[in-house]
């Protein structure tokens, strides 16, 4: 039934006329009210207007008056009030058909369906959430299922009833609601559960009816329970040998009681022979939450339901249009859709991305830190808005510490492996959106991870000559003899055309060398998988791990993973990827400790020259043995002075950047030093793409034009949205850029991760976008749990209660948006642009006001000029002129070539903040104007002062929360990278002296303690073994 005309009841600009169709729905509600059994047994009618809220008995003409005067309360379109029950979408309209009123509340209040009523959008959540399709017999007293009601839809109808009735007469809240919010306010706060059961007892003894209401805290997380949020609880052997666990896949040591490796006893032993007929404890256990289940509700939420077949809509304009902007851009998606049709042609099958990584809650220094693994799955099928977001990463198990599993982590990852093969073979599954079953299948794309953990799930080892997964044996690796580390210096001209000049040069590189081999060969699955197919799966004895021969040696290899298990895995081309986000903070500090010459980090210290001698021929950089026997380290022009690199702390130290930007970076400068300290990953994620070309402008041309074309390189890979065409050339410009920089810095700076650089447009070509394949978003997710870890004897199970809580709260989120994860955000006023019901699109362009709204009138010679500026913007403004546009009030700057320069390598524009220009246009349309943020030059380059770079940023609340900043597109991808000529790397007759011993390399050991108050959480209320 179309319910439109609630909201719909004055005539087109003549306020206070009500509709024909409003004053017939009006009648017709007051007679379907009057033959509910409730309405007779309470012996009137409830008024739904806005002001009585369901909440007065008045009579037919008062109804009708108050309706036609004041209208329905919002989002009342189903009259549960009025004896009426949630019907399947049968009462759900079509905001967009008949709702044509001029009256602005109207348009707004059917556009803000499912928004603030708790009562009634609580209703929506119960087929949602379980699957059960419901139809309504008239009555309103009883339901009748598709199916027979099973012990799932038996949950269903239990909780059903408890939803549906209210706290008390003329409450619009039930139980469930309470629940709930109390939930939510446990989650977003982190209150102990003793203050929850304090918040209940205030409750009882408050409310009129506290039998409907919950007893305590227990009881909430009983009733949430049943929405089929659970996890089991799995025991592990004490030495991560074993699961005690059964499956279907001929695993069956779930009665075992000790391990059948190490036969280390399952359970702590008991002291006291009273307790003998008490459950015992284990000593040690893991959490799995079953995926197959999260899996499912996507489809039993219209929320999420039609958004899971987003990638296949308009597929083949996507495909034509050389852009990648989804995962399902890349070629990886398409080779999988290739090699399984059948899986590809049902597009609401699941395509998944898995993330491991250590989580440690806090440290303490007389003992040793405790770390756990969280494993988090994510679905891919959601669009960009939606997917990699935290409502959307469900965690799939957490690996209990104190230590890292290393390569044993496929021990761990059984059971979920173990969901994979399910969901590969299929699961019946209700798609809601639909009204239908149907087999959802599920693969697993690849795993995300940052480089040690790229061996735990990979098997490939990420250590030694041979750590390059891509290169993997064919490698030009080797040990430098002083530094006694890996380098990959001079492992980049392989990469370059063969009639390439660098290829003949024996001068630049390794003395004395040409290069004539080819790239190293991009295998293909079923060439990993001829490698690995013969190697051993991990074995744990005692918590030893076994090891395949010729590890090290011949291959790299320390396990056959279990990811091997899934029979597709052989079809992925992209299984495990290189986290840019790690790669990015390697080659950061690399570079910016070398040219910043910090103490104990840089790469060109004593050894590092020393290595120059062996490998290169750079005299100019060799140290030098004075008459009185001190070595003395010439400076080279590739790094900064000490009063330069000073200065540069300074500059970065007294820098301002908009909100959500970048943290604070002043908090990490060492001025004295001239060094920064404890960055963490983002903030070298913007230094390196935006900063860095400025901080170092005073470097020679030679040395500062490949760090830009680096961080260019950076910058777009980690666009939004990029072109295949643009990877490509991208792929073939960056061993050019390495191998410029071999020809200057030392060979101890080409470490494996920058070595690793080199293949990431490629795998940019195969996955797409690579905010869908970094860490950052699974680090803020651990990030949450972190501060909810009360209770530091037991790490694992407060991580799973805090993210219970949390899924919860996501999934009724849906329909308490007004009352659940608000979160009130510094600087934000929350306003929303108003869209006018014309059709001049100048009134109608997206805005909104960035602090407290106000009306600011400079006299008729500001006014007459803004008048102008939107006449010659729009043709047709004579209509509309007591409208308002949002105009921008300018001081304009000089845009000739003495105010403003644009640097083509940077793509940004140089401003003289002291050269503007006369004021004869001061206004601009909104929409024309772009965010920037002005960074003034250091001090270290003279010919720049006075100006400043604009650097193009995202306005406030355009910028996806907690996420690193990103540009929309990719631009300037140069066709030919040039090279600059020099003769010489050193300064003049600068050097420092070489203290006795060398120069000693510093371990980075910054940790943050993270201190919580202790909380009795436990899941014992969640766990599907109880």
């Amino acid at each position: 039934m179309d319910r439109s005309w609630m909201y719909d009841r004055y005539y087109n600009g003549k306020r206070g006329q009500v509709k024909e169709l409003f004053k017939l729905g009006v009648q017709l509600f007051i007679n379907t009210a009057k033959q509910k059994p409730d309405v007779i047994r309470e012996g009137g009618i409830r008024c739904p207007c806005v002001v009585c809220q369901c909440c007065r008995f008045q009579s037919e003409d008062e109804i009708k008056s108050h309706l036609y005067t004041k209208g329905f309360r919002p989002n009342y379109w189903v009259w549960s009030s009025h004896g009426e029950s949630f019907s399947s979408d049968r009462w759900r309209v079509d905001v967009n058909q008949g709702a044509s009123s001029s009256t602005g509340p109207a348009v707004l209040v059917a556009q803000n369906y499912h928004e603030h009523h708790p009562f009634n959008e609580m209703n929506d959540i119960i087929p949602d959430a379980l699957s059960i399709n419901v139809a309504d017999n008239g009555s309103g007293d009883e339901y009748e299922a598709d199916e027979l009601p099973n012990d799932e839809a038996q949950r269903f109808f239990n909780l059903l009833e408890e939803t549906s009735k209210p706290l008390f007469e003329g409450s619009v809240d039930s139980k469930l609601t309470i629940c709930v919010r109390l939930l939510g306010l446990k989650s977003q706060f982190l209150v102990p559960e003793l203050a929850m059961d304090m918040m209940t007892k205030l409750m009882l003894d408050v409310t009129p009816t506290p039998g409907n209401l919950p007893q305590s805290y227990h009881e909430v997380k009983q009733i949430l329970s049943k929405l089929g949020l659970g996890v089991k609880r799995i025991d592990c052997c004490v030495n991560g040998c074993m699961l005690f666990y059964n499956n279907e896949f001929g695993v069956s040591d779930g009665d075992l009681v000790e391990c059948k490796f190490c036969e280390e006893p399952r359970y702590h032993k008991s002291k006291n022979s009273r307790s003998s007929g008490r459950k015992q404890i284990p000593r040690k256990a893991m959490f799995y939450l079953p995926i197959i289940s999260r899996l499912q509700r996507l489809y039993a939420s219209l929320q999420t339901a039609r958004k899971m077949t987003w990638h296949a809509e308009d597929y083949e304009k996507r495909k034509s249009s050389g852009e990648l902007r989804h995962p399902s851009d890349g070629l990886a998606w398409k080779h999988f859709d290739q090699v399984n049709p059948d899986f590809a042609l049902e597009p609401r099958n699941v395509r998944l991305g898995l993330c491991c990584d250590a989580f440690t809650s806090y440290t303490q220094v007389s003992a040793p830190t405790y770390s756990c693994w969280p494993v988090i799955v994510t679905p891919y099928n959601l669009p960009p808005e939606m997917c990699m977001s935290k409502p959307y990463m469900f965690l799939a198990a957490v690996i209990p510490g104190p230590s890292s599993p290393t390569v044993g982590i496929d021990i761990y990852l059984q059971p979920l492996v173990d969901d994979l093969k399910r969901l590969w073979e299929g699961v019946v599954t209700y798609d809601i959106s639909r009204k239908q079953n149907f087999t959802m299948r599920a693969a697993l794309m690849w795993t995300i991870n940052d480089f040690p953990a790229y061996e735990m799930l990979s098997g490939w080892g990420t250590h030694g000559k041979l750590a390059c997964p891509v290169c993997m044996e064919d490698t030009k690796a080797f040990t430098l003899e002083n530094g006694g580390k890996d380098t990959w210096f001079d492992s980049h001209r392989r990469f370059l055309p063969f009639d390439h000049p660098f290829r003949r040069n024996k001068n630049a590189f390794v003395k004395g060398e040409i290069e004539t081999r080819t790239p190293p060969q991009n295998l293909t699955s079923e060439q990993v998988w001829d490698k690995v197919k013969d190697m051993p799966k991990v074995e744990i004895v005692g918590g030893v791990a076994s090891k395949p021969r010729g590890d090290g040696q011949a291959h790299n290899w320390t396990k056959k993973s279990i990811f091997w298990d899934l029979p597709y895995w052989k079809d992925n081309l992209l299984r495990h990827n290189l986290d840019i986000m790690d790669v990015e903070k390697n080659v950061f500090e690399n570079i910016f400790n070398t040219v910043m010459n910090v103490k104990g980090k840089t790469k060109d210290n004593d050894k590092a020259r020393k290595d120059i001698e062996l490998y290169c021929r750079r005299k100019d950089l060799l140290l030098v043995e004075t008459s009185d026997g001190k070595i003395l380290k010439p400076r080279a022009n590739y790094t900064l002075s000490v009063d330069e690199a000073k200065s540069v702390c300074q500059w970065v130290k007294e820098l301002k950047m908009p909100d959500d930007y970048s943290s604070n970076l002043a908090r990490c400068v060492d001025v004295e030093n001239g060094r920064m300290r404890g960055m963490k990953s983002h903030d070298c994620h913007v230094f390196l793409q935006s900063l860095l070309p400025i901080a170092f402008s005073s470097l020679q041309p030679h040395a500062l034009n490949p760090l830009i074309e680096l961080c260019q390189f950076f910058k777009n890979l980690c666009s939004t949205t990029l072109r295949d065409d643009d990877l490509i050339k991208m792929e073939g410009d960056i061993p050019m850029i390495l191998c410029k920089l071999e020809r200057i810095f030392p060979p101890a700076l080409f470490n494996c991760m920058v070595h690793l650089v080199v293949h990431l447009a490629y795998e940019a070509r195969l996955g797409g976008p690579v905010q869908y394949r970094w860490m950052y978003p699974f680090e803020r997710l651990m990030g949450d749990s972190k501060g909810s870890v009360k209770n530091k004897a037991k790490v694992e199970s407060s991580i799973c209660a805090s993210y219970l809580h949390r899924e919860a709260i996501h999934f009724c989120s849906h329909y308490f948006k007004d009352t659940l994860l608000g979160r009130n955000v510094w600087n934000e006023t929350g306003s929303q642009s108003i869209i006018h019901p014309l059709t001049l699109s100048v009134f109608n362009f997206s805005g909104r006001h960035a602090g407290t709204e106000k009306v600011c009138v400079r006299g008729n010679e500001v006014l007459k000029p803004a008048h102008v500026h939107v006449l010659t913007n729009c043709t047709e403004v004579q209509p509309y002129l007591e409208k308002a546009v949002v105009l921008f009030y300018c001081n304009w700057f000089d845009p000739s070539s003495r105010g403003t320069k644009y640097n083509s390598k940077t793509n940004t524009d140089d401003i003289n903040m002291n050269s503007r220009y006369q004021l004869i246009d001061p206004f601009v349309m909104a929409h024309n104007v772009r965010q920037v943020y002005y960074v003034p030059y250091p001090s270290t380059n003279a010919d720049k002062r006075g100006w400043c770079a604009a650097i193009m940023t995202k306005p406030r609340g355009q910028i996806e929360k907690d996420e690193p900043y990103q540009l929309d597109g990719m631009t300037n991808v140069d066709e030919v990278i040039e090279v600059e000529p020099f003769t010489r790397l050193c300064v003049g007759a600068e050097a420092e002296e070489v203290p006795e011993g060398g120069d000693v390399d510093e371990d980075d050991d910054d940790h943050v303690e993270d201190e919580g108050q202790d909380d009795d959480e436990d899941l014992s209320d969640w766990d599907d073994n109880n």
